[in-house]
């Protein structure tokens, strides 16, 4: 019998059917899976601990397998359990999503600032936030890591890989991790960081290429990222003009220096993203698995027009992706 036959049929005893493989590194993969004891899709990580190097065994792997079992949030993709077994490998099961923040501003170009961008974003400072307030970072935010549903509507943050227990300064990290496009100067200066301002850039640049589908800052040569980073931010030509509000909101999170950007309590109580949650609030209802417009809020917003049923195309052309 195969080892993979071998770990498929451990988990056929447990009642989970596999699918195709979603993904694969060199120790570790994710499947598609269902299972009669979890409604909807599930996705399986598989870890091969004997292949895996002793700084992730013994470091982060366990820092993450803390994490998940002591978190809970609508925001953050939910593990349902976790199976070892004799042959070494390790089985996380979890919710499994429709796509991710990457592959979706991949398919549009970019997200209307509102209210896409804002009510996705929204959600994964909430997410962000939730971690924070436990002393808990991510270190590895990045669009890629924003799991979706299938309306695109609900977002969960996933691939806590680098998490970590911080409670921020003067509580410094030396471990430079995640990726390098959505890195903060100090972590590519390699300077000891506050984990948690880390996680407020990385935030930025999230935001940015959400309503841009570019990066910030151009990760081709690292070495002089921090020299383009201390510059500011720029906005490409054939971007639709986007509200001051969001721009500030992405200037304050990618200030070059740590102590002038905002926590995310602060970030959370921003005008610009709270407006959102007042207007969905007031303008809409939740029914059927959607939010679909009240019918006060048409009435009110249209009280003239004749038909109230109409839909919005937005179609997104391709532009240039840097700035610089």
């Amino acid at each position: 019998m195969s080892k993979s036959s071998g770990g498929d049929k451990w988990l056929s005893e447990l009642g989970y059917k596999l699918g195709q493989t979603l993904g694969e590194g060199s120790y570790s993969k994710v499947r598609v899976a269902t299972s009669a004891k979890y409604k909807g899709p599930l996705a399986i990580k598989v870890v091969d601990r004997r292949r895996a190097p002793p700084d992730f065994i013994h470091k982060f792997l366990p820092r993450e397998l803390s994490i998940l079992r002591a978190i809970r949030h609508p925001n953050i993709v939910r593990v349902f359990e976790f199976i070892e077994v004799c042959n070494g490998k390790l089985y996380i099961v979890m919710e499994a999503a429709s796509t991710d923040l990457l592959q979706l501003v991949q398919q549009l170009g970019n997200l209307p600032c509102t209210p896409e961008a804002r009510e996705i974003f929204s959600q994964v400072v909430g997410a962000v936030r939730y971690l924070h307030d436990r002393d808990l970072v991510h270190r590895d935010l990045k669009c890629e890591n924003v799991l979706l549903s299938a309306d695109t509507r609900r977002a969960k943050l996933t691939d806590f890989g680098f998490g970590r227990e911080s409670r921020g300064y003067p509580d410094l990290s030396t471990t430079y991790c995640g990726s390098a496009a959505y890195a903060s100067p100090e972590v590519l200066l390699g300077i000891p960081y506050d984990p948690k301002k880390y996680d407020i850039w990385s935030l930025g640049v999230v935001l940015y290429v959400m309503v841009t589908g570019c990066m910030p800052f151009d990760d081709t040569h690292i070495h002089s990222m921090p020299r383009h980073q201390k510059k500011g931010v720029f906005y490409p030509e054939g971007v639709p003009a986007l509200p001051d509000p969001c721009k500030a909101l992405i200037a304050q999170l990618l200030q070059f220096s740590p102590a002038s950007r905002p926590g995310v309590g602060q970030v959370a109580k921003n005008s610009w993203l709270k407006s959102g949650l007042v207007n969905k609030e007031s303008s809409l209802r939740w029914a059927g698995g959607h939010w679909k417009l009240t019918k006060e809020y048409v009435d009110a917003a249209l009280p003239k027009a004749k038909h109230k049923n109409m839909a919005v195309q937005t179609m997104v052309a391709g532009k240039g992706c840097d700035p610089h």
